[in-house]
């Protein structure tokens, strides 16, 4: 089946805290301005039935009227117990997160791949070691200041009473200090930590409650191949590529894809596969890649050079060493900022890396034209399945698909 009049689509989000209204209210405001952009309608529909967190469209896209139902697969409960945590847990989870990577020999890997998530990885490391080394000056300076003015006080304290005070002044200068940074964390150095810090914690491996949050994930696309929609779309955004992958993998292994329901694709977009699937533990992800790479299920991956927070172009089977040799998936291709955007835009998202992180999910400005372009409203609401919608489009010519994982082993 390629032609589509009733979808259920699935988002898997990143490791983001923000619940998941703020996805509904993205989807709203850039499909509206996508479809005043490329002369479409969208307009709101009926959430999925059962959904706990979803909406819906109607739209009119090339000609045709399509019913979606779109749904988040909630997981922000666990990325907030995940960022739970004081300083001194932060500063471990930095030493814990550094060795994981350095230790296992992935980051030195990971360089070859694409410089700008290796930076973005390293990034909150170099922050919070410089907020580190602030604290400590500001605590010496404090501890000294506090010795003076009991010196020009006149008041003559035994010394180790004057070392406590001094110690005591030192350490409350840095715990304030940097609990102003945690909480502030105006450069989110923080935040990353402790996404990478949850990313490598078992090596690789998922942690036992992501892996029963996938499970119920899994229960949940079950349940909607068994309705009567016409195509049943996962889209895993940044770290929730990785799952959406886990996931369908899971669902086919079992058994529970039928032949004659609907058709089952999956979307990722801008892609940080390489940094769970390079350490030594993720024997699960790079078993599921490899067997979904193999399957008849249409996979598309879209990241884009200007993504500094994505392995863009990085083909995520090819990379990590597992590319069996029946592969078909997935469809590499770019999202090409620089052409889909206008300059003006492009200026404005400049240093707003995460909003850019996000480019995927919104509007562009200036879209080519063909049929097979990038438009995440045409793929969410058209009426095309993934697979025909991209079955001429050629893979970037640019990807990377050399096998650079040096860790290749997979689960049994």
């Amino acid at each position: 089946m390629t032609q589509v009049t009733r979808r259920h689509v699935f988002y898997i989000p990143g490791f983001d805290p923000v619940p998941p209204r703020a996805y509904r209210e993205r989807y709203r405001r850039e499909a509206a301005r996508q479809a005043a952009l490329s002369g479409y309608e969208i307009d709101k529909g009926v959430a999925p039935q059962g959904a706990r967190f979803g909406w819906g469209v109607t739209a009119r896209i090339e000609g045709a009227e399509v019913t979606t139902g779109l749904e988040v697969l909630y997981w922000a409960d666990i990325v907030q117990a995940g960022m739970k945590g004081g300083i001194l847990a932060t500063y471990l989870a930095l030493a814990r997160t550094a060795w994981a990577y350095v230790g296992s020999g992935a980051l030195f890997r990971l360089m070859r791949l694409r410089k700008g998530p290796v930076i973005a990885a390293l990034y909150p490391v170099l922050v919070l070691l410089g907020q580190l080394v602030l604290a400590l000056l500001a605590g010496a300076a404090l501890g000294a200041v506090v010795v003076w003015l009991v010196a020009v006080a006149g008041l003559a304290l035994p010394t180790m009473l004057a070392a406590a005070i001094r110690t005591l002044a030192f350490i409350a200068a840095v715990w304030l200090f940097l609990r102003w940074c945690a909480r502030r964390d105006h450069l989110y150095a923080w935040y990353l930590m402790k996404d990478y810090a949850f990313s490598s914690r078992h090596g690789g491996a998922y942690p036992p409650e992501q892996e029963a949050r996938m499970a119920l994930f899994a229960d949940r696309i079950a349940t909607a191949l068994a309705s009567d929609v016409n195509e049943v779309l996962v889209v895993g955004h940044s770290s929730g590529a990785y799952i959406a992958i886990s996931v369908l993998a899971d669902l086919i292994r079992a058994g529970r894809v039928p032949a004659d329901g609907p058709t089952l694709s999956l979307l990722t977009l801008g892609h940080v596969v390489p940094m769970v699937s390079f350490l030594p533990r993720a024997t699960r992800l790079r078993a599921d890649l490899a067997y979904l790479s193999a399957q008849t299920v249409a996979w598309v991956d879209v990241t884009a050079p200007g993504d500094g927070c994505a392995f863009a172009l990085c083909d995520p089977v090819a990379v990590s060493g597992v590319a069996p040799p029946g592969k078909r998936w997935p469809l590499v291709i770019s999202a090409a900022f620089t052409q889909t955007l206008k300059p003006e835009t492009q200026t404005a998202l400049r240093w707003r890396l995460f909003e850019l992180h996000f480019q995927y999910l919104n509007a562009f400005d200036n879209l080519p034209g063909r049929p097979d372009d990038y438009d995440y409203f045409r793929i969410t609401a058209g009426p095309l399945t993934l697979g025909a919608r991209f079955a001429t489009r050629a893979p970037s010519k640019s990807r990377i698909e050399r096998a650079v994982n040096r860790h290749t082993g997979v689960a049994a």
